[in-house]
């Protein structure tokens, strides 16, 4: 073992209390299914071997409604084809509104600040309402119902009223462009587009009606368009739709695989993949990643800052199943003015779980923002981190600035399987820079290039053992064939993916980017993380990219920076940086300055499509990407002077 990784493994940052862990929802979930709490890995061991009693346990235990059936799990020949609850029928708006009629299920917050709340009485109604105006629109099981939604109270409702009747809900944000949106939302041929003409972002409004109306023009499916914020000619307002006396949702039963969310993947290298999920795997991983890893109970708040078209605004919403409240932002997370802007909301709304990305924490880190001394922050329990790896430094800073007795989880899966597969939980103590453990029902593990089993070792993180949340499908012609290809092509019958990662000998986890973007100078894969974790720690670095380009057979690392002005000297400083505190093979052979890096719509950098461009290809689907004119920079960038 590494020094490096010796010490990593020694550096504890907070340690649950003995009263912590008596009274996490986890222990009393190992109470009820009679196993030991302790050793974890024993637990973790049990509930991938009895698959199906560990996944009923979690049906029972988060009390949800519907009829379970008989039987848990049937096994398949292959992953793929594993059963859960075939007899099982269920609805996911009614496990969503099972809370406290008194209670408040949702804040509604924007730029300005805290703007609403609405009850979960309110809500059943409100949907309720929204219901009816669906139906009389034809809406009805298995028909698709898109949304450019903002993330409001609006926007939950109608996701909450298409999955009551059965329907699926699909989304994209309305900060994508035209072609972006049709790109996805026209593959599944939705019956009804609900949409926000306008929106907010950086306290400039946009207005997107030629969008809506371009997406309705070339989406040929859409029979009726909803708006909120204003109308369209031959449209329905989101006030004439909720125009009836309906007070109580009916809740339309389906099956357990039946579908309930099309999502998204970010389409950089072509058409988005429309992942189906299903009902059942959704809500059943939910719960269990809420309540058992998040700890998670009725009296909190829960928060994660995301658009509506990334997998964490649905996981967002699934806080409602357990009762609890959700925190809905809409908006920029940094205003030019009050960078600390989501921190009061969160203080007014009492918030218990603040759910965000290493890139929000290092744009307060840089600004040099120490939250206690501004907000108690007294009900805060946890901080969550996901969309990218965040760095040990940035473990450092929170515990520092924000609180010291704090559950800190960086959570790592994706918009394929609708949840995670490392994460956190209320019984592991937080070790810097680590993902603390497998999630339970997730067989998780880190194979080399031979198919074993590696610790202390880089290598690929796979799935070896079914679980409820693998996707139906990928929506449209052949899409049985492209899951297989996307999941299951490079280890026949394990789930390989995508993530190059690292289990220490202690079991916890570390994540050092995409396997697609790993680097390969002279033979060693490098994670594009463990450069990145390095930059942002330098405060003349506003953003950065890195990829490997081809020479004399091998591969450069090329580092591209936005920064005020690229000099010799600072070039010389960001060396010097990453060879100490990476490693030699770690440091770019050529520095660029860029205007901007290609980002996703959902923030993560493209390095993919900035690699394209620099060797002169072309980026196949801009309309992936939130800011493709950057792109122009890159092109034939060896061209340009470099430092």
């Amino acid at each position: 073992m590494s020094v490096e990784i010796k010490e990593r493994n020694h550096h504890l940052l907070w340690e649950p209390t003995q009263q912590d862990i008596e009274q996490s929802n986890l222990k009393s979930f190992a109470t009820q299914v009679n196993q030991p709490l302790f050793p974890y890995e024993r637990l973790h061991r049990w509930s991938i071997t009895h698959i199906g009693a560990f996944w009923s346990a979690v049906w029972d235990y988060a009390e949800l409604i519907g009829e379970k059936g008989t039987i848990a799990y049937l096994p398949g020949k292959t992953m793929k084809e594993a059963t859960f609850f075939p007899e099982a029928r269920l609805n996911f708006a009614e496990n969503l509104l099972q809370g406290n009629p008194n209670k408040i299920a949702a804040y509604e917050a924007d730029e300005t600040g805290v703007t609403g709340q609405i009850t979960y009485a309110e809500l059943r109604i409100e949907v309720a309402k929204a219901q009816r105006g669906l139906r009389s629109l034809g809406v009805g099981k298995g028909d698709r119902v898109a949304g450019i939604t903002n993330n409001n109270v609006e926007g939950l409702i109608a996701l909450l009223a298409t999955t009551s009747l059965g329907a699926v809900w699909t989304s994209c944000s309305p900060d994508f462009g035209a072609k972006g949106i049709v790109d996805r939302i026209g593959q599944v041929q939705p019956k009804v587009l609900i949409a926000n003409l306008t929106y907010q972002y950086k306290q400039k409004p946009f207005d997107i009606t030629d969008k809506v109306l371009e997406t309705v023009e070339q989406v040929g499916s859409i029979a009726k368009v909803v708006t909120t914020l204003g109308e369209v000619e031959g449209g329905l307002t989101w006030e004439e739709l909720l125009d009836n006396d309906a007070v109580e949702p009916v809740f339309e039963q389906i099956a357990f695989r039946d579908p309930v969310y099309i999502l998204y993947t970010s389409g950089t290298t072509g058409l988005p993949k429309a992942i189906v999920h299903s009902v059942g795997g959704t809500l059943l991983q939910h719960v269990k990643e809420h309540q058992l890893h998040c700890n998670l109970k009725e009296e909190d708040v829960l928060f994660w800052y995301s658009n509506t078209a990334w997998m964490m605004y649905p996981w967002l919403v699934s806080g409602l199943a357990s009762r609890a409240s959700v925190l809905l932002y809409d908006g920029a997370p940094v205003l030019p003015d009050k960078p600390a802007h989501l921190w009061n909301i969160a203080e007014e709304v009492g918030l218990t779980h603040f759910g965000t990305s290493p890139k929000y924490l290092e744009t307060l880190m840089k600004e040099n923002i120490v939250l206690k001394e501004r907000y108690p922050l007294t009900r805060l329990k946890s901080i969550l981190s996901c969309g990218a790896p965040l760095a040990a430094e940035q473990y450092d800073w929170i515990y520092q600035t924000v609180k010291t007795d704090l559950y800190l989880a960086s959570i790592s899966g994706g918009t394929e399987i609708m949840g995670c597969f490392v994460m956190g939980s209320p019984i592991h103590p937080v070790k810097r820079g680590e993902i603390s453990c497998k999630a339970l029902g997730m067989s998780v593990d880190v194979f080399d290039d031979r198919g074993v089993a590696v610790y202390d070792q880089k290598g690929d993180l796979v799935c070896t053992q079914p679980f409820p949340s693998m996707p139906i499908t990928f929506y449209g012609e052949g899409g049985d064939e492209r899951y297989e290809k996307s999941y299951f092509s490079e280890r026949p019958g394990i789930w390989t993916h995508g993530d190059f990662a690292e289990q220490t000998i202690d079991q916890t986890f570390v994540i050092y980017g995409r396997a697609d973007t790993v680097l390969n100078p002279g033979g060693v894969r490098i994670g594009t993380a463990e450069i990145y974790r390095v930059l942002e720690q330098i405060k003349a670095v506003e953003d950065s990219i890195v990829f490997g380009l081809p020479c004399d057979n091998d591969e450069e690392i090329v580092l591209c920076v936005v920064v005020d002005e690229l000099t010799k000297g600072l070039a010389k400083e960001i060396r010097q940086e990453i060879r100490l505190k990476a490693s030699p093979r770690h440091v770019p052979r050529r520095i660029y300055q860029v205007a901007d890096v290609p980002h996703t719509n959902n923030g993560k950098k493209v390095e993919g499509a900035a690699k394209t461009e620099a060797i002169g290809k072309e980026v196949k689907n801009k309309a992936s990407i939130r800011n493709p004119e950057c792109l122009a920079d890159f092109t034939h960038i060896k061209k340009r002077e470099c430092y």
